[in-house]
Formats: structure tokens, sequence, C-alpha cells
């Protein structure tokens, strides 16, 4: 059963590598593409480039932290290669969230209607919230990393003479639960800040909706079809960051139940869920991603049907 198990949730975890790179390098491309043209670039855009790109570097830690210990199980009896592995994956991981955080304030603030004074101030300085907002999440991710090296010291300490062992120190039950316990707590902290504007965001959106939809006396005009494609895309972004983050939160509850394979293999799909997922949910809702996307369709259809061979 067990194999029956890894090998099911190891075709979905390759359908989600495949798939998170092309749906994030689609964005990424075009928005460098359109950059070059125009010689300029959005603040938005800047934001989904950067968010695509770090996104493709955690489908990948996604990817190789499931086949690396089946494949290459000896890489991990290294106490400089675990550093590595965990260093980088923290790096990787701190960057997608907050790029995903900061496109949540953005979308906040350009599209929320509130007539509370702090928030037109922050409006108008939606540049300056952003940077401030990566900033500060330097400064987070510098004790993220210091908190992660600590524990791996800690762990070399109390277990020098077992290094070799062959369960590695990144199997460890401690080091696990001390690890699974420091990202759920990291992620909390950007994860806290997108559910508040996003919440914000869902409650400015309805009021407005409901208003336009009062006036019109219930037809749809062009303005509340718009809104209530925003509504659906604010949504699907919480729906699937929620995922992402009970992912972190059942791996740090479960922590003491390493040997359950199928908690195992429902987190690491649950993970890497959000950044595959959201990645289509952009491009479908991107005015500028949608008609690329479609061009590239309408491109390969025309290109299956110049290579079908003519009829007699």
């Amino acid at each position: 059963m067990v194999g029956v198990e890894q090998s099911m949730f190891s075709i979905i975890l390759s359908v989600e590598f495949i798939m998170g790179n092309f749906g994030n390098g689609f964005i990424a491309l075009v928005n460098c593409v359109d950059w070059v043209k125009r010689r300029k670039i959005s603040s938005v855009d800047q934001i989904l480039t950067a968010l695509a790109l770090s996104r493709i570097g955690m489908v990948w830690i996604f990817f190789l932290d499931w086949w690396v210990p089946v494949l290459y199980s000896n890489l991990w009896a290294t106490v400089m290669i675990i550093r590595i592995i965990y260093s980088t994956y923290t790096v990787i991981n701190h960057f997608s969230i907050w790029f995903a955080t900061s496109l949540s304030i953005f979308y906040f603030l350009k599209i929320a209607t509130f007539s509370n004074s702090v928030f037109l101030y922050l409006r108008w300085r939606i540049k300056i919230v952003i940077s401030v907002t990566l900033m500060v999440s330097l400064v987070v991710l510098l004790l993220n990393i210091m908190v992660i090296n600590l524990y791996i010291d800690i762990c070399v300490d109390e277990y020098r003479g077992n290094l070799t062992d062959s369960s590695g120190l990144s199997r460890d039950v401690h080091f696990f639960i001390l690890l699974s316990f420091t990202i759920t707590v990291f992620t909390f902290i950007p994860f806290t800040v997108s559910l508040i504007t996003f919440l914000l965001l869902i409650f400015s959106l309805w009021k407005h909706l409901k208003r336009m939809q009062h006036s019109a006396k219930g037809s749809k005009d062009t303005s509340t079809t718009a809104h209530v494609k925003a509504l659906q895309t604010v949504i699907a972004f919480l729906l699937l960051y929620a995922i992402f983050f009970l992912s972190f939160l059942v791996q740090f509850l479960t922590s003491g139940f390493l040997n359950s394979n199928l908690i195992v293999f429902l987190t690491k799909a649950g993970g890497a869920a959000f950044p595959t997922g959201h990645s289509f949910v952009l491009i479908l809702r991107n005015g500028k991603l949608r008609q690329a996307s479609q061009s590239v369709l309408w491109w390969l259809r025309c290109k299956s049907q110049d290579s079908e061979p003519s009829g007699p």
C-alpha cells in the first residue's frame, strides 16, 4: 500500500513540478519580453516577475526534496549538505511567500475603496509601502536563517557520533519538530498580513458590488462584472495560500509521526499546490497574461493544423 501511495504522490508532485515551471516561467517570460519592448515595467509586473521566479525555485525545492532522499539518501548524511539544503529552502520559500504578500498588499491598496485617512495615505505611497515591506522581510529572513542554523548546530553537538547513521540528521524527530515549528512561525507572519489585507479587500469589493447592483437595479454592467472577477481572484488566492500554510501547520502538528507516509505525501503535495495553482489563476485573471496565453494557444493550433497532412 505504501508503494502505491508513493507512486501516486510521485506522479502528483511531478505534474505539479511541470505545471509550476510552465505557469511561472510563462509569467516571467511575458513580463520580461514586455519590459524589453516598452523599456519600462510597472510595479505590479515587477512583483509578478519576482514572484514567478521565486516560485520556480519553490517547485524545484519541493521536487528535489521529494526525490533526492529516495535516489541519493547518502547526501543527507553530511552536516554541510543539510545546512545548504535548509538554508536554500529558507531563502527561496521566504521570497516566494513575501512577494505573494507584497502582491496582496498592492491589490488591496489599488482596488479597495475606503475613506480612512491612513488608507488614503498608504495608497498614495504604495511603492514606498511595498519597498518597506520587502526591507522588513529581509530582517525576518536573517532571523530565520540564524534560527535554522542554530538548530542544526544544536543537533550536531547532540548527535555528533551518529551523523553517519542511515536515518541522517535531517530525519531526526527532534530536529524535524524544531524545523517544522520554525517554518510555521515564520510563514504565519506573511500569511496573517495577506489574510488581513484580502479580507479587507473582499469586504470592500462586496460593499462596492452591492452599491453598484442597487444603483443599477440588478443589471450586470462592465464594472459589476470586473468586481465579480476580482472577488473570484481574491478568494482563489486566499484558498491556495491557506492550503499552503496549513501544509506547514499539519507538518508541525504531526512531527512526532514521521512514519506516517500519507501525512508526508499530503503536506508536500499541498505545499506545492500554491506556487503551481496560483500561477494559472494569475494568468487567467491578468489581462496581459491572458491575452498572451491565448496568442500562444492560437499559434499552437495553427501549427498543429499546418502539420496535418493534406487530403488527396
